[in-house]
Protein backbone atom coordinates (compact mmCIF):
# COMPACT_ATOMS: atom_id res chain seq x y z
CA UNK A 1 0.00 0.00 0.00
CA UNK A 2 3.02 2.40 0.74
CA UNK A 3 4.19 1.65 -2.83
CA UNK A 4 1.26 2.58 -4.43
CA UNK A 5 1.16 5.94 -2.68
CA UNK A 6 4.74 6.92 -3.84
CA UNK A 7 4.05 5.94 -7.42
CA UNK A 8 0.84 8.47 -7.01
CA UNK A 9 3.09 10.92 -5.90
CA UNK A 10 5.95 10.16 -8.38
CA UNK A 11 3.28 10.60 -11.45
CA UNK A 12 1.77 13.63 -10.22
CA UNK A 13 5.13 15.06 -9.84
CA UNK A 14 6.43 14.32 -13.02
CA UNK A 15 2.94 15.61 -14.90
CA UNK A 16 3.63 19.39 -12.54
CA UNK A 17 7.37 19.13 -13.78
CA UNK A 18 6.33 18.28 -17.67
CA UNK A 19 3.40 21.37 -17.53
CA UNK A 20 6.58 23.27 -16.24
CA UNK A 21 8.86 22.64 -18.87
CA UNK A 22 6.17 23.35 -21.63
CA UNK A 23 6.01 26.59 -20.19
CA UNK A 24 9.72 27.70 -19.82
CA UNK A 25 10.08 26.48 -23.13
CA UNK A 26 7.29 28.55 -24.66
CA UNK A 27 8.24 31.51 -22.53
CA UNK A 28 12.02 31.12 -24.74
CA UNK A 29 10.48 30.78 -27.57
CA UNK A 30 8.55 33.59 -27.14
CA UNK A 31 11.52 35.88 -26.27
CA UNK A 32 13.87 34.41 -28.73
CA UNK A 33 10.68 35.49 -31.50
CA UNK A 34 10.42 39.30 -29.51
CA UNK A 35 14.50 39.66 -29.81
CA UNK A 36 14.36 38.57 -33.27
CA UNK A 37 11.99 40.91 -34.36
CA UNK A 38 12.92 43.77 -32.20
CA UNK A 39 16.34 42.98 -34.05
CA UNK A 40 15.25 42.99 -38.06
CA UNK A 41 12.80 45.75 -37.35
CA UNK A 42 14.69 48.24 -34.71
CA UNK A 43 17.64 48.61 -36.49
CA UNK A 44 19.07 52.17 -37.42
CA UNK A 45 18.24 52.54 -41.04
CA UNK A 46 21.35 55.62 -41.48
CA UNK A 47 23.63 52.70 -42.01
CA UNK A 48 22.14 51.09 -44.85
CA UNK A 49 21.82 54.98 -46.49
CA UNK A 50 26.08 55.31 -45.72
CA UNK A 51 26.42 51.74 -47.00
CA UNK A 52 24.69 52.48 -50.69
CA UNK A 53 26.10 56.13 -50.84
CA UNK A 54 29.66 54.57 -50.81
CA UNK A 55 28.69 51.68 -53.38
CA UNK A 56 27.24 54.46 -55.15
CA UNK A 57 30.47 56.69 -55.26
CA UNK A 58 33.03 53.54 -55.78
CA UNK A 59 30.85 52.72 -58.74
CA UNK A 60 30.73 56.45 -60.15
CA UNK A 61 34.12 56.81 -59.52
CA UNK A 62 34.58 59.64 -56.58
CA UNK A 63 33.28 60.51 -53.50
CA UNK A 64 31.95 63.73 -54.45
CA UNK A 65 30.14 63.09 -57.00
CA UNK A 66 27.87 60.22 -55.03
CA UNK A 67 27.15 63.25 -52.57
CA UNK A 68 26.08 65.43 -54.84
CA UNK A 69 23.52 63.17 -56.87
CA UNK A 70 22.26 62.09 -53.62
CA UNK A 71 21.65 65.49 -52.53
CA UNK A 72 20.07 66.68 -55.28
CA UNK A 73 17.55 63.35 -55.67
CA UNK A 74 16.96 63.20 -51.35
CA UNK A 75 14.74 60.45 -50.25
CA UNK A 76 10.80 61.52 -49.37
CA UNK A 77 10.67 62.89 -45.97
CA UNK A 78 7.68 64.17 -44.30
CA UNK A 79 7.91 67.54 -41.68
CA UNK A 80 4.45 67.39 -39.71
CA UNK A 81 3.39 70.49 -38.66
CA UNK A 82 3.31 70.24 -34.39
CA UNK A 83 -0.65 71.29 -34.37
CA UNK A 84 -3.76 70.84 -36.39
CA UNK A 85 -5.31 74.13 -38.07
CA UNK A 86 -8.78 74.86 -36.59
CA UNK A 87 -10.33 78.03 -38.01
CA UNK A 88 -13.73 79.50 -38.99
CA UNK A 89 -14.84 79.22 -42.65
CA UNK A 90 -17.79 81.47 -43.67
CA UNK A 91 -20.64 79.08 -45.29
CA UNK A 92 -23.92 79.93 -47.63
CA UNK A 93 -26.48 78.72 -44.28
CA UNK A 94 -23.94 78.87 -41.84
CA UNK A 95 -20.06 79.15 -40.50
CA UNK A 96 -18.00 76.59 -40.15
CA UNK A 97 -15.40 75.13 -37.82
CA UNK A 98 -12.33 73.29 -39.98
CA UNK A 99 -9.63 71.60 -38.38
CA UNK A 100 -7.17 70.34 -40.65
CA UNK A 101 -3.94 68.47 -39.82
CA UNK A 102 -1.04 68.73 -42.26
CA UNK A 103 2.31 66.80 -43.23
CA UNK A 104 4.80 68.41 -45.57
CA UNK A 105 6.66 66.45 -48.18
CA UNK A 106 10.56 67.31 -48.57
CA UNK A 107 13.31 65.90 -50.44
CA UNK A 108 16.39 65.50 -48.88
CA UNK A 109 17.87 66.09 -45.31
CA UNK A 110 19.04 69.55 -46.17
CA UNK A 111 15.15 70.34 -46.91
CA UNK A 112 13.45 68.48 -44.32
CA UNK A 113 16.00 70.94 -41.73
CA UNK A 114 14.70 74.16 -44.11
CA UNK A 115 11.36 73.08 -43.60
CA UNK A 116 11.83 72.46 -39.62
CA UNK A 117 13.24 75.95 -39.55
CA UNK A 118 11.04 78.08 -41.10
CA UNK A 119 7.81 76.22 -39.33
CA UNK A 120 6.78 79.48 -38.05
CA UNK A 121 6.40 81.39 -41.58
CA UNK A 122 4.83 78.23 -42.74
CA UNK A 123 2.20 78.20 -40.38
CA UNK A 124 1.37 81.65 -41.09
CA UNK A 125 1.50 81.04 -44.58
CA UNK A 126 -1.07 78.32 -44.61
CA UNK A 127 -3.44 79.30 -41.63
CA UNK A 128 -3.55 83.00 -44.32
CA UNK A 129 -4.29 80.35 -46.84
CA UNK A 130 -7.01 78.49 -44.96
CA UNK A 131 -8.82 80.76 -43.46
CA UNK A 132 -9.91 82.80 -47.08
CA UNK A 133 -11.80 79.80 -47.93
CA UNK A 134 -15.27 79.16 -48.13
CA UNK A 135 -17.03 76.06 -46.48
CA UNK A 136 -19.34 75.63 -49.18
CA UNK A 137 -16.02 75.15 -51.30
CA UNK A 138 -14.08 72.96 -48.85
CA UNK A 139 -17.64 70.58 -48.75
CA UNK A 140 -16.54 69.28 -51.90
CA UNK A 141 -13.35 67.27 -53.33
CA UNK A 142 -12.10 69.64 -55.92
CA UNK A 143 -12.15 72.59 -53.20
CA UNK A 144 -9.88 70.52 -51.00
CA UNK A 145 -7.96 69.81 -53.47
CA UNK A 146 -7.97 73.76 -54.62
CA UNK A 147 -7.11 74.46 -51.39
CA UNK A 148 -4.12 72.11 -51.52
CA UNK A 149 -2.77 73.33 -54.72
CA UNK A 150 -3.31 77.14 -53.15
CA UNK A 151 -1.47 76.17 -50.02
CA UNK A 152 1.37 74.85 -51.58
CA UNK A 153 1.86 77.73 -54.00
CA UNK A 154 1.96 80.22 -51.10
CA UNK A 155 4.27 78.04 -48.94
CA UNK A 156 6.71 77.63 -52.23
CA UNK A 157 6.81 81.24 -52.59
CA UNK A 158 6.84 82.40 -49.01
CA UNK A 159 10.15 80.20 -48.71
CA UNK A 160 11.59 81.15 -52.11
CA UNK A 161 11.58 84.87 -50.78
CA UNK A 162 13.96 83.69 -47.71
CA UNK A 163 15.96 80.20 -48.86
CA UNK A 164 15.72 80.92 -52.85
CA UNK A 165 14.50 77.69 -52.94
CA UNK A 166 10.92 75.71 -52.77
CA UNK A 167 12.15 73.39 -50.09
CA UNK A 168 8.58 72.00 -49.96
CA UNK A 169 7.51 69.24 -52.90
CA UNK A 170 4.35 68.65 -51.81
CA UNK A 171 0.95 70.07 -48.91
CA UNK A 172 -0.50 66.58 -47.60
CA UNK A 173 -3.69 67.03 -45.69
CA UNK A 174 -3.16 63.96 -42.94
CA UNK A 175 -6.85 65.01 -40.97
CA UNK A 176 -9.55 67.33 -42.18
CA UNK A 177 -12.33 67.92 -40.33
CA UNK A 178 -15.35 70.55 -41.05
CA UNK A 179 -18.84 70.62 -38.45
Amino acid sequence: MADEKDLEIEEGGEKKGGKMMIIIIAVVVLLAGGGAAFFFMGGDDSAPAETLAEETSTAEGGEGQAKTSSAEIGSALYVGMPRPFVFNVPGSAKDRLVQIKVQLLVRGDVNEETAKRHIPLIENTLLRVFSASNADDLSTTAGKEALRYNALTEVQNALVEIEDSKVIERVLFTGFVMQ
